[in-house]
């Protein structure tokens, strides 16, 4: 008998990602991943469906595009590295998408472990000797849910099923896995390698409330006379939204974002409350905590007699060593059908009686609100001089020229809270934020976000500290390559404020403070980060004085318009 059909593993595994439904590998190539680029091509000439290939020049821009891509639309996508160097160079970006609960599947390339030529693609290059680690899987384990190496091609379909499966659970995460190049190059019969179809292998999702533990909630609600909620992610879910809004303006619930990671509430709702719980602590008797990770920091306390209930996605923190944050009910489920299934709840039980206090409760915020909207329009009222720009003005002069529709993401830092504050977004996935710690992020989710929603307005705001860490020229190579326009502007204040600060709170007198060193400075000429840009077909600005920011901010935004990525570097007031 004739031998059966064969194909590599590698057409498996690309077979694989196809029918998971992986749409784009974000890719930084290496030896490792030969069999793969010579399937990629096949699959181009004969006609084959295979993800799209989305080349990156640093590993920091692929994953981070990833995310962005995630956090637009849902979806993990792919992301392609070599061996242990690309997946080091990835790790910080694997940190940021894990603390976002952001699903992608990081694949590395194995360094071959045939050493004598034994094997089709056995080592035969000097990187082969010194990129094979003893566990390539430490740099990144604290960041993923799930890791593996694929054993053989026979089992490629249900290793790519199960990483995606994992990745796609609630809550969803990061999955690593690698690929030995020998593996990727064996060749096994088409009938070895079975399809593993969602329907039967697909993610788990959480839920809403059982009947009982809504009317549990409700009740609480309808009894409280000064109900707080504090989230940070629930607008993760766009349907999440309209929820928190609605439930909110049932029971008068006032709402605060805090370090916000996604939009959760529209700005013009009048149970919006702001950015920081801290000053409503003490007069609230219920506070609910929703998708949120930190609802404050230490120095604010909350009564003693307050009763939090908290309903999250992940309630136990389950990758935090430490957490902190006493609460009275803890129920795992999914933000928006939770308080759908509340809000139906108290509909059935509330009273006119209930429906008069909120309405007084309410009305009574409106001093507050007001006086709110009012010192954060003062602290933009002062442009600032030359070489010195405010940096609120500078934001609400931005936040005037853009669409509701159009798409922030925050990396302003030290500025974050003037972003939040000075641009208004009232549109689901219209604001993005980090909810990780590793800078550069935005620029590369600036990226993704364009590619996940083709026609819309992408702008991201970061300090010059997090541009330098984003791999700029990677950027916009990709933004040029693949015709993606992004805005990016730049806060420069030529160092790094959050340091200086950080020292500060901690040693107010000390010797840092006496001789104002903090090593927070780059010391030197001007930085023309536009020029960056410029160097792949961008347009890029510098804006020194308030007089020239109209102009510049016009100009740019028609460079999107035109399909060209753009610069702005605003020149804020120093360190």
């Amino acid at each position: 008998m004739p031998d059966p059909v064969q194909h590599t593993a590698a057409r498996f595994f690309l077979e694989g990602l196809h029918e998971a439904g992986i749409e784009h590998l974000f890719c930084n190539l290496g030896t490792d991943h030969v069999t793969l680029v010579d399937e990629l091509a096949r699959c181009e000439a004969e006609g084959r469906p295979a993800p799209n290939v989305v080349l990156c020049p640093h590993e920091n821009v692929a994953i981070h595009m990833a995310g962005g891509y995630a956090a637009i639309t849902g979806r993990g996508q792919g992301v392609l590295v070599h061996v242990d160097a690309g997946t080091a160079n990835a790790a910080m970006g694997m940190h940021n998408l894990m603390r976002s609960r952001l699903p992608v599947l990081l694949m590395a390339g194995r360094a071959p472990f045939a050493l004598h030529g034994e094997l089709t693609g056995a080592r035969d290059t000097y990187v082969h000797y010194v990129q094979d680690p003893f566990d390539i899987g430490s740099l990144v384990r604290p960041y993923v849910k799930w890791e593996y190496g694929l054993p053989s091609g026979v089992v490629a379909k249900e290793v790519v099923r199960r990483a995606h499966t994992v990745m796609h659970s609630d809550p969803p995460g990061p999955a690593y896995l690698t690929l030995p190049r020998e593996t990727l190059a064996a060749s096994h019969p088409v009938a070895a390698a079975r399809s593993f179809p969602a329907e039967r292998y697909g993610p788990v999702r959480s839920g809403g409330l059982s009947a009982e533990t809504a009317a549990h909630v409700a009740r609480e609600l309808i009894a409280a006379r000064q109900p707080l909620a504090v989230t940070s992610y629930l607008g993760r879910n766009p349907q999440a939204v309209g929820a928190l809004d609605a439930l909110a303006r049932l029971c008068g619930i006032r709402v605060v974002e805090f370090n916000t990671a996604w939009l959760s509430i529209p700005r013009e709702s009048p149970c919006f409350a702001g950015f920081d719980a801290g000053p409503l602590l003490a007069g609230t008797d219920l506070g609910l905590l929703l998708d949120v990770d930190v609802p404050w920091l230490p120095s604010a306390r909350p009564r003693e007699d307050t009763r939090w209930l908290h309903i999250d996605i992940d309630p136990v923190k389950k990758d935090f060593p430490a957490w902190g944050f006493a609460t009275d009910l803890r129920l795992q489920a999914d933000c928006g059908q939770a308080l759908r299934d509340v809000h139906a709840a108290v509909l059935a039980l509330a009273d006119d009686a209930f429906h008069r206090r909120v309405a007084e409760r309410m009305a009574g915020w409106e001093g507050e609100r007001r006086a709110r909207l009012e010192r954060v329009a003062a602290q933009a009222a002062d442009p600032g001089q030359r070489g010195a720009l405010n940096p609120a003005w500078a934001c609400a002069q931005l936040g005037r020229h853009l669409r509701p529709d159009d798409i922030v993401i925050n990396e302003g830092i030290r500025n974050a809270l003037n972003v939040f504050q000075q641009v208004p977004r009232s549109e689901p996935l219209s604001l993005l934020g980090g909810a990780g710690g590793g800078l550069g992020y935005s620029a590369g989710m600036a990226l993704g976000a364009r590619l996940a929603r083709p026609g819309a307005r992408v702008v991201h705001v970061e300090g010059d500290g997090g541009f330098h860490f984003s791999t700029p020229s990677s950027v916009y190579a990709v933004a040029q390559a693949y015709r993606l326009p992004i805005l990016t502007v730049v806060l420069d204040n030529g160092g790094w404020q959050a340091v200086k600060e950080a020292v500060l709170r901690v040693h107010p007198d000390g010797a840092a403070a006496r001789l104002n060193q903090f090593h927070a400075r780059l010391a030197g000429g001007q930085r023309r980060f536009e020029q960056v840009a410029q160097a792949f077909g961008a347009h890029g600005e510098r804006v020194e004085a308030p007089e020239e920011l109209e102009g510049a901010i016009t100009r740019c935004l028609a460079a999107l318009d035109e399909g060209r990525a753009a610069l702005l570097s605003i020149t804020i007031a120093p360190i």
